[in-house]
């Protein structure tokens, strides 16, 4: 006979998102039941930003080592143990894993249920011996890689980001299909690690990010030793001698193919919808994900979905941010709002690219006058100590000098992009920038730099040069 349970909230899925809400919820008091029957933390601790951005530290400690002699110590080329490499990248999943454990939630007061969950009815959500019923449901069963019909994928071995952290056997040569940030991040990584690289996209590699900025991290990574293919069309993936593989691809300059001994294919994510039955509980969705409104609820008033399920923006901190505001509109009865326009998201190759708010494309679409203000990286002390002197902050103001957004490329921009989100959401001017000091030496002088040269064409202007003429004349 299945236990009837009737929280104030179930929560489906224990990713960030969802994690976030129960453990919220648990905090409150509030009866909170979390199914999830896969592994607790969701992509981002096992397969995602934890595992990729180990990978890239352990490639950043090999290229490190290669260029030593800028410092006047002896490079050397590394001796990569690439099992060893993956031992550390299951460490730090190890390390983080017990903060997202059954057992800490459970002793947080959240009731976990480790069966993947189905709706009987708009009420009603079944998962293995345990009929729920609570008063609101929160979706959040995230994304799984998106794997696109390409002929003869189906009959060969490859990884996605799921998978690709289970190989203990540096690869001879990675054949990257997808050139977006994590295709990107691989392929980096990889490389640093001894494996020959190719990258195959078919539209722009790093297409969503500023293409005034993209072109250093790919001069970069090509200056490495990856070959990036744009806009090249995957025609086939098919065997060859031995155990390699062959993957076609089409350009404008016509068809050609790379051998290679192990295929990842970085391709885009889908949202997980299969498992839930949701026309059964009047949830409203398409491929992209769930169909939501500004304050996360579906169709069914019962039912919020949040983070990459909801069909938006697929980061974690997103999934966060949406927890916060369900949270806020489920306990106390005050509607949150997504605004996607303040999400920052940082793509972790090296040189780091970065970006919050609207682009220069998107800021001459809806301003009739904008300002664009850059300051590069070799014009800062603390880069050029380090030797880290390939990059831009890049700031797009209105006339005024709000901050409409940033872009930055270069070294430690994921850190750096958090200055312009607060900058982005509080609506601030380059004045507020301006008038903060920053310890030196750091990269974050570069921020108040970029913002001061706002005031440079005032310097120029007569009309000012002669008041101060005038205010010299009293001594």
């Amino acid at each position: 006979m299945p236990e009837e349970l009737k929280p104030d909230i179930c929560v489906i899925g224990g990713g960030s998102g969802g994690l976030t809400v129960a453990a919220a919820a648990a905090a409150f008091g509030v009866p909170v039941v979390l199914v999830e029957g896969g592994k607790m933390g969701g992509d981002c601790l096992n397969y995602g930003c934890v595992p990729s951005k180990a990978l890239l530290a352990a490639g950043k400690t090999a290229a490190t080592m290669r260029h030593a002699g800028d410092f006047g110590i002896e490079a050397v080329e590394p001796k990569v143990d690439f099992p060893g490499v993956i031992e550390h990248v299951r460490s730090v999943i190890a390390a983080i894993a017990p903060n997202d454990s059954v057992e800490r939630f459970t002793a947080m007061g959240v009731r976990v249920i480790e069966e993947y969950g189905r709706f009987l009815d708009r009420e009603t959500l079944v998962a293995g011996d345990f009929v729920i019923k609570p008063r609101r449901f929160v979706i959040a069963t995230g994304s799984s890689p998106f794997v696109p019909p390409i002929p003869g994928l189906d009959a060969v071995p490859f990884f996605t980001n799921e998978t690709i952290f289970e190989n203990v056997r540096k690869p001879d040569h990675l054949i990257v299909i997808g050139g977006g940030p994590i295709g990107m991040e691989m392929a980096q990584a990889h490389r640093r690690l001894g494996s020959d690289v190719t990258v195959i996209e078919g539209l722009k590699a790093l297409g969503k990010d500023d293409p005034e900025l993209t072109t250093l991290v790919l001069d970069r990574l090509r200056g490495e030793g990856i070959a990036i293919h744009e806009e090249a069309k995957v025609a086939g993936v098919s065997r060859g001698e031995g155990s390699s593989l062959v993957v076609r691809y089409e350009t404008s300059g016509g068809e050609a193919e790379v051998t290679g001994s192990h295929v990842l294919v970085a391709t885009g994510r889908k949202p997980n919808l299969d498992r839930l039955d949701l026309d059964k509980a009047g949830v409203k969705h398409d491929r992209k994900g769930i169909k939501v409104n500004r304050a996360l609820l579906t169709s069914n008033r019962k039912i919020y979905a949040i983070g990459d399920v909801a069909g938006g923006l697929q980061f974690t901190h997103v999934a966060g941010y949406h927890a916060a505001l369900v949270v806020q509109s489920i306990l106390f009865r005050f509607p949150g709002k997504e605004n996607r326009d303040i999400i920052p998201w940082a793509t972790y190759t090296d040189p780091e690219l970065a970006h919050v708010g609207l682009d220069e494309k998107e800021a001459r679409k809806c301003h009739r006058t904008i300002r664009v203000l850059r300051w590069p990286y070799a014009e800062n002390d603390r880069a050029q100590a380090e030797r880290k002197t390939d990059g831009m902050v890049k700031v797009i103001t209105d006339r005024k000098g709000r901050i409409l957004g940033a872009d930055i490329v270069g070294a430690g921009a994921g850190e750096m992009i958090n200055l312009f989100a607060l900058a982005v959401a509080k609506k601030m001017k380059v004045s507020d920038i301006r008038a903060y000091v920053p310890p030196y030496p750091t990269m974050t002088e570069m921020a108040k730099r970029a913002a001061t040269s706002f005031s440079a064409p005032v310097t120029r202007k007569p009309a000012v040069r002669r008041l101060i003429a005038f205010l010299r004349s009293f001594g």
